[in-house]
């Protein structure tokens, strides 16, 4: 099988904070619509899960997601731990 490496491409990115969501879902919608509600940390005490559109569909924000913005656009939430292994820091 070929290996590949990712081109250093900069994007742009910040751990997740009330405003960056594209929408809500109740506990229950979420759950329903996959949410594993046992593994999950909500960010917010709001009793609502808040979620990004990406081009794969809807994405549910746990607590210290960063929300990425690719090279087109694209948002999408990435795990802080790896985040921190995948990006670095080039300017802030």
């Amino acid at each position: 099988m070929a290996k590949y490496i990712k081109r250093p491409i900069p994007v742009e990115a910040i751990e997740y904070t009330l405003g960056l969501e594209d929408g809500f879902d109740d506990f229950e919608v979420a759950t329903k619509s996959g949410l594993d509600i046992q593994n999950y940390l909500c960010p917010i005490d709001s009793g609502k899960v808040p979620f990004v559109k990406t081009l794969e569909g809807k994405h549910y924000i746990s607590k210290g997601d960063y929300i990425i913005t690719g090279v087109e656009g694209e948002r999408y939430p990435c795990k802080k731990s790896i985040f921190l292994k995948t990006y670095a820091l080039l300017s802030s």
